[in-house]
């Protein structure tokens, strides 16, 4: 068997490495979980709440929690938000989760017990993530967790206010109603040996949290009482909703997260009078902190010293801390973009306070391995393989959240997640890697991009713009209390900013061809089946179900040339069959190249006696097969403008062979066609059919001119100018697919119904953004189901009933479809047409062939 051509190989790899088509939106391919956000958005703007948290709880077991406190790289990538404001995902989960979380709807379904065991340190949310899933697949599970209560660093790192603790207890409590044991206190490496655990579990899952806090060491008067790092602080405020060591005037060194949460759980505490927070940068804009931290903060009167740092605690005689002194920060990164703050040290303020709270950073306390059987990174991490999350020295161990590579708490969950599918892996016996990649189990950047051409229309209407907000607390409402700040959406306020969303993909050209989703959900799908399987497995009925418009490349943001791929393909078909369509339907065409090439249907004329034959006019195959009178008319027409040096050609291009794939059928028959020209020494070929047009322009060796944008030059007959004004009928103008590029056809169409004086109304799909009528690419007689389809589609795109077009066939296909169609040239040689004249013309085969031979003699008796 042969194989296709190499530029159509390159051409289908192309499409393969570059289709967008099943390409995520950014919002669902950057959330380390894939959570199918595109699809619950559009859910909760569908007002269909329950099957909006049925999705999210496909990936997130910690709805509730994830709404009030997820970094949401989702949003940070959010298309919606490059060109106004990114949609409010996880104001949207939290709307879903608080409305619509039903604990009996939550699937507990689990497979039954396989007798291995495996332990987890740590409660947070990457240990949860991987015992919930490990559960779930049979094995006993045990969670280790050193606080008395569960969510780890998110418990205990997330002030209440934030992050309500019921709202943990709640979604937590799905681990325990599937059997996972949880043993809260229990310090590894104190209570039980780490080595004992490893001895103890056929796997264990390590997931402590970054619960060491870092304190500037080198800063004068730091030793000593009133100094406390981040994470002690928040944990203990967590706990007990106060801190004992606090006094009345805080100051929290730090710009990030974790330094406004301190700054602002601070300000909830009752002997805590003033609250100074002393960020190096030296604008909230440049400040690492989220805004809408820095926001609240403000709110609750937190004051800033923006672009200072620390230069020292200065200490009382009895060692209590009696005011800071610090120094204007001049820079924060060397030349090398490292950083290395520059200060100016005669630049100094004294702040009187008596604490000192430094959030400047957390480490993970590996102290629990006190063998060293893991292996530490440099920045005090565990050592693992990024995808599997397996050790590096121990094969038995694997690591998860806080203590890996994560960050943020839904990172977290996605290397839980990926640790228990390789933990099931391992006590299988199987390839850790095999058939796995990032994508799959983590966020990444997706190929998909839209640019603003191709946004849904409508989707920057006056209100789909403004990113809705909820609402929150009052401030005075906030002082020495820890209730929740921000509140949930409303369902009107929900629906507003669900419907924002711009539900992005690329499947324009699967919109837009009919054909493609009878075989594909995407070009890529489709094209990497033919590079796998070889176009001789596919279906041939695939190549020759395509219309060859060109319209899913005018869709394609990248300009892929699809159409190109179909026919080549065809091409090698023909060879593989002997030269002729593997289509049984195409016996019809065989049929009318016998017919047209015959001379019983043909005809080759000079110009009248005396006259040189300058031009000949060549009708094409379907006008003289509709209308053979007005073949005969515009012959005559032309010859009255043009000198009378115009003969007629009555043949076919060879189109038809050409667009099945008989490529040496098709030089053959347009051979025949030039050597008709030849004789008459022609200069120019006139044409009234667009498909002969493109055959003519590109084979021929005379010029081409379409007889759409002679006429604007030489006018109209006679007497019909005008003819039209009376008419009650007003026109759309179907503009052929094959000379979607020809603007001077498409102006010269239009300014011959205006001379004729009849209304044009503009379809939304004309000119260059026409649709295909369903006749073109021979598909007709061979995928008629398909070809009735497109019919239909275009013919109903009228918005008056009638419809004007320029080639007989796509008038055929508008009639079929259900339209009012007439050819221009009905209008041209008729009487004013009306509503009441509109009536079906199309005829059968037979009437068409005889209408063909009719056109002959129209056209030998006026030479």
């Amino acid at each position: 068997m042969a194989e296709l051509k190499k530029e159509i190989i390159e051409k289908m790899q192309e499409i393969v490495e570059n289709c967008m088509g099943d390409s995520q939106a950014a919002c669902v391919s950057t959330c380390p979980m894939n959570t199918n956000v595109k699809e619950y958005v559009k859910l909760i703007g569908e007002n269909k709440g329950e099957e909006a948290i049925k999705v999210i709880r496909e990936k997130l077991f910690i709805p509730g929690v994830l709404g009030r406190i997820c970094a949401h790289p989702c949003e940070s990538n959010c298309r919606r938000g490059e060109e106004d404001n990114s949609v409010a995902i996880a104001s949207l989960k939290r709307y879903a989760a608080d409305n619509y979380d039903r604990e009996e709807n939550w699937d507990l379904e689990k497979i039954s017990s396989n007798g291995k065991k495996v332990a987890v340190i740590g409660a947070g949310p990457g240990g949860a993530q991987g015992a919930l899933d490990l559960v779930k697949k049979g094995y006993e599970v045990t969670i280790f967790e050193k606080l008395p209560v569960l969510g780890g660093m998110m418990r205990v790192g997330i002030p209440e206010y934030r992050l309500p603790r019921e709202v943990i207890d709640k979604e937590y409590s799905l681990l325990t109603k599937l059997g996972v044991k949880i043993n809260l206190g229990v310090e590894i490496g104190k209570d039980i040996k780490f080595d004992e655990l490893l001895n103890s579990y056929d796997s264990i899952l390590v997931a402590v949290g970054r619960q060491n806090g870092r304190i500037d060491k080198s800063v004068p008067g730091v030793e000593g009482t009133g100094v406390y790092h981040g994470a002690e602080y928040l944990k203990e405020i967590s706990l007990t909703r106060n801190f004992k060591g606090v006094g009345n005037r805080v100051v929290v060194i730090g710009g990030g997260d974790v330094a406004m949460d301190c700054a602002r759980s601070s300000k909830r505490l009752e002997k805590v009078q003033e609250v100074i927070s002393i960020p190096l940068e030296n604008s909230y804009e440049a400040m690492a902190s989220s805004n809408h931290e820095i926001h609240g903060a403000l709110e609750e009167n937190v004051k800033f010293k923006l672009g200072y740092g620390l230069n020292k605690i200065i200490r009382d005689e009895n060692g209590n801390i009696e005011k800071v002194q610090i120094k204007k920060c001049l820079s924060l990164f060397d030349e090398e973009g490292r950083f290395n703050p520059k200060f100016d040290e005669e630049n100094t303020e004294d702040l009187i306070c008596d604490t000192v709270v430094f959030a400047i950073g957390q480490g993970v306390d590996s102290s629990f391995d006190e063998n060293r059987v893991l292996a530490l990174r440099g920045n005090g991490t565990f050592d693992c393989d990024m995808l599997t999350r397996q050790s590096l020295s121990n094969e038995k161990v694997f690591i998860a959240g806080d203590c890996g590579n994560a960050f943020i708490v839904i990172e977290a969950m996605a290397e839980g997640r990926r640790a228990a599918k390789s933990i099931d892996r391992y006590l299988n016996g199987l390839d850790l890697k095999e058939d796995r990649n990032i994508e799959d189990e983590g966020g990444y950047k997706t190929k998909l991009f839209l640019p603003n051409e191709y946004l849904p229309e409508g989707w920057d209407s006056a209100e789909k713009v403004n990113r809705r907000v909820s609402g929150t607390l009052p401030s005075d409402k906030r002082e020495k209390n820890f209730l929740e700040v921000e509140r949930v959406f409303t369902e009107k306020e929900a629906l507003e900013e669900a419907n924002r969303c711009l539900q992005c993909e690329c499947k324009l050209c699967m919109k837009e061809c009919i054909m493609l989703n009878d075989y594909t959900d995407c070009p890529k799908h489709l094209f990497e089946e033919y590079l796998e399987k070889g176009h001789q497995e596919m279906e041939a009925k695939i190549a020759y179900s395509c219309n060859m418009c060109d319209q899913c490349t005018l869709k394609c943001p990248k300009d892929f040339d699809i159409k190109s791929n179909f026919a080549g393909m065809r091409s090698e078909y023909v060879k593989e069959n002997h030269g002729k369509s593997p289509m049984k339907g195409h016996k019809a065409i065989e049929v009318h190249q016998y017919l047209g090439y015959s001379k019983m249907f043909n005809t080759t004329n000079e110009a009248p006696s005396g006259k040189k034959t300058k031009y000949v006019f060549f009708p094409g195959c379907s006008l003289p097969s509709y209308n053979p009178e007005a073949v005969g008319n515009m012959l005559d027409h032309l010859q009255n403008k043009l000198n009378g040096e115009v003969g007629s050609l009555l043949k076919c291009c060879g189109k038809p062979p050409k667009a099945l794939g008989q490529d040496d059928l098709f030089k053959e028959r347009f051979k025949s066609v030039q050597d008709e020209l030849d004789k008459l020494d022609a200069e120019y070929v006139i044409v009234a059919c667009q498909s002969c047009y493109g055959i003519f322009k590109n084979y021929s060796k005379q010029k081409v001119i379409s007889l759409w944008e002679l006429l604007p030059e030489i006018g109209l007959p006679e007497g019909q100018v005008g003819i039209g004004k009376g008419s009650d009928v007003t026109f759309n103008i179907h503009d052929s697919c094959s000379i979607r590029n020809m603007t001077k056809i498409h102006d010269g169409i239009r300014w011959i119904v205006k001379e004729l004086g009849y209304k044009i109304e503009e379809l939304e799909n004309s000119r260059e953004k026409t649709r295909c009528c369903g006749f073109g690419g021979m598909i007709v007689p061979a995928v008629p189901e398909v070809a009735t389809k497109v019919m239909k589609r275009r013919a109903s795109e009228t918005t008056t009933g009638h419809m004007i077009t320029y080639c007989a066939a796509c008038r055929e296909s508008m009639e079929k479809g259900g339209a009012d169609a007439q050819h221009i040239l009905d209008l041209v040689f008729g009487e004013t047409y009306t509503k009441e004249k509109s009536a079906k013309r199309n005829k059968g085969p037979v009437g068409q062939w005889m209408n063909r031979y009719k056109a002959k003699s129209e056209l030998k008796k006026r030479k």
